[in-house]
């Protein structure tokens, strides 16, 4: 039998050289791309993917998905239907490969077409990370208002194409190109906001309030609203409103969202979207004022017991801003191992308070409706005007009933759970991925956290296997546990092989082996769906902790000085080796799912076989009768020989040692492109 065996030393092992690789095969990989050959551009690094010029990108859309598509999807006037528009139901988000994106990475939502070239088809679907106006520390995570993030504008775009002259319509057309290229395409539901957001102090009766001096918290008592209320408006007639609108003089009209909405309200107290300058020099006047009186939404909390808050004395807890204002972090009371105050975040206020909130309880049996409702309706413009497919909910995890997740949960149990039924009522497709770990009960949130995303009416969820090195028994542990998830639950968990939060200095430890196996499981393991974040495919080992510009995770917030700042552009790792074998499994998938055949997945070891062998296998079962084993060595500190391969039908047709039957011309023929250099050809 005749055997194509290329070993990896065939492969380019230094960057330099895959980067000269594109240079002299651009026009053939592209091509490639354009006559449907493959569903992405093979050996494209991000890095160069990233600058590629407006007109080659789009030349290239063009040859693929035809002129006149693409001249449609450049209107933003116009929506392209989304690839799963005809579904009538969430479970598309159940098995999808999903990839996120921190677009203040790469810089703008144009340069999210760029990445996607680098793609295959079944890597279907994109995460953006939070798209708003940002606040303290500009968070994505801590919106300052509704509008589109203006950080994400692209110059170039609109110099190409002069009607894309605002952030806004740049989205608009580049959703419109996702869905074309077949990806479906989701936005963060975020529970909270920056803490003196404009829709707080447009809202302050959407939230919770309290009232410090120094050390000591005078007032969190429910009236506390009206004191808030009364500045606020207090303001306003002290400095005229900021677009010469009409305004009551009273607190109860100015706030009241029949008379007076949010709109108007937020134009009489900062001004005209397009006056950003302005919005903000009216917002750190007001701060100042309510600062002045001590007066502070409550912060956001995580992990049980949330409530019983306290100022935190030392001195490491202050902070001075530029406006001399010295603010302080707070604790709870009564933390446990994984409770957290986020200072800089305010979260909507969905329950009444027992008691007039004398002991920090909520009470759960009475929900504030319009809060709910206002959410919900935020959600419905949002997807009706971006044509987005899924929501991902942060701080999914929160669960603050210390009862844990009641038998018969309502529509208002969880806002996550609302905004998508809300939203589902006229698009049945939009999909919930929910971001929470699965660990133990009582750790991150009251209860369990499976059945708290059961009665969450959560599609799928992030999950904690990035949290694992690979080579470690919990690992393998773990990874049973959320296959038993996906057979027993309504939610699916995802083999999760980096987050934009885990690309962190800290966590590096849980990527120095293995890294290409995580991607061979996210692939081909079609019992769970998969989620990886930009920036994994060229990642470094960084056996000792990188300049901080190597972490996405340091790119969700902005700040200049201290142990997480940036000063420079995200840099994109090096390992050539990583990018290497991950292109190869991208065109490995793409041929195995290229015509979106339906399978059946079987699990061939048990757990006790896996913990004793630490040998995993699969078969999938293609409904035109071809099967492939695949079968991986987890244990990657020692593993010497195979680490992972794909039998077809019984014959070996890829595996780490990159050895392919030659009587498989077609995969032969794919896998060719695969390496800068030839093949060698061997007999037996």
């Amino acid at each position: 039998m005749e055997i194509a065996t290329f070993n990896s030393n065939d492969f380019p092992e230094e960057y330099h050289l895959q980067q000269r690789y594109w240079q002299n095969n651009a026009q053939k990989c592209i091509a490639d791309y354009g006559n449907n050959s493959y569903s992405f551009i093979p050996n494209l690094l991000p890095e160069i993917a990233l600058k590629l010029p407006i007109g080659q990108v789009v030349y290239a859309l063009e040859k693929r998905f035809g002129d006149q598509k693409v001249r449609q999807a450049l209107n933003f006037e116009n929506k392209i239907d989304s690839p799963i528009c005809n579904n009538i139901n969430t479970d598309w988000i159940k098995k999808v490969n999903m990839v996120g994106i921190n677009v203040r990475t790469i810089g703008s939502f144009w340069k999210v077409i760029n990445y996607a070239l680098t793609l295959p088809n079944y890597q279907s679907s994109i995460h953006l990370l939070p798209i708003w106006e940002c606040g303290v520390a500009a968070s994505l995570y801590g919106m300052a208002s509704w509008y589109i993030n203006p950080e994400f504008f692209d110059e170039e775009c609109a110099r190409q194409y002069p009607h894309l002259n605002t952030v806004e319509k740049q989205l608009k057309v580049v959703l419109n190109l996702l869905h074309l290229m077949g990806k479906t395409v989701g936005l963060d539901v975020v529970p909270h906001t920056d803490r003196y957001s404009e829709i707080t102090l447009a809202n302050p009766h959407y939230f919770e309030w309290l009232q410090r001096k120094d050390f000591q918290i005078l007032d969190h008592s429910d009236g506390i609203i009206e004191k808030v209320q009364n500045l606020i408006l207090a303001f306003v007639i002290e400095n005229n409103a900021a677009s010469g609108d009409y305004f009551a003089r009273n607190a109860k009209d100015f706030f009241n969202d029949d008379t007076n909405n949010e709109q108007v309200r937020l134009r009489i107290l900062f001004g005209k979207k397009e006056e950003h300058s302005k919005r903000l020099m009216r917002r750190n006047a007001l701060i100042s004022k309510l600062f002045a009186e001590g007066f502070e939404p409550v912060p956001a909390t995580m992990a049980p017991p949330y409530r019983g808050l306290i100022v935190d004395p030392s001195d490491e807890a202050k902070t001075i801003d530029d406006d001399g204002r010295v603010w302080r972090d707070y604790i709870l009371e009564k933390p446990t191992a994984m409770s957290r105050v986020f200072g800089p975040l305010a979260r909507y206020k969905l329950y009444e308070s027992k008691n007039n909130n004398e002991n920090w309880e909520l009470d759960f049996d009475k929900p504030r409706k319009f809060v709910f409702e206002y959410l919900g309706q935020k959600f419905i413009e949002l997807q009706a005007e971006y044509n987005f497919d899924f929501m991902r909910g942060d701080m999914s995890h929160v669960q603050m009933n210390p009862n844990g997740t009641p038998l018969n949960p309502d529509l208002y149990y969880d806002v996550h759970k609302y905004i998508k039924h809300k939203v589902g009522e006229n698009i049945p497709y939009f999909g919930y991925f929910a971001e929470s770990f699965l660990v133990d009960d009582n750790y991150m949130a009251y209860g369990n956290e499976a059945k708290h995303l059961d009665a969450s009416d959560a599609d799928s969820t992030l999950g904690n296997l990035q949290s694992i090195a690979i080579s470690n028994p919990e690992f393998l542990i773990e990874f049973q546990k959320y296959v038993s998830f996906a057979l027993n639950n309504t939610f699916k968990p995802n083999f999760t092989v980096i987050t934009a939060d885990k690309d962190d200095p800290r966590f590096d430890q849980f990527f120095w082996q293995g890294n290409d196996v995580r991607f061979f499981i996210a692939t081909f393991f079609k019992v769970l769906p998969s989620y990886v974040s930009l920036g994994f495919e060229t990642r470094d080992l960084h056996l000792q902790p990188a300049k901080n510009e190597y972490y996405t995770k340091l790119y969700v917030f902005q700040l200049k000085e201290g142990t997480k700042s940036t000063n420079e552009s995200y840099i994109w790792g090096r390992n050539a080796i990583l990018f290497n074998n991950i292109n190869r499994l991208k065109i490995l998938g793409d041929i195995l799912f290229l015509n979106n055949l339906s399978y059946q997945t079987v699990i061939i070891s048990d757990i006790n076989s896996i913990l004793k062998s630490k040998v995993l296998i699969w078969q999938l079962i293609f409904e035109n009768n071809k099967m492939y084993t695949f079968t991986i060595n987890l244990d990657t500190e020692n593993a010497k020989e195979i680490q992972y391969e794909i039998a077809e039908n019984s014959i070996l047709v890829y595996s780490s040692f990159n050895m392919l039957n030659r009587k498989n011309q077609n995969f032969y023929n794919k896998l060719k492109i695969l390496s800068p250099l030839e093949f060698e050809v061997y007999s037996n």
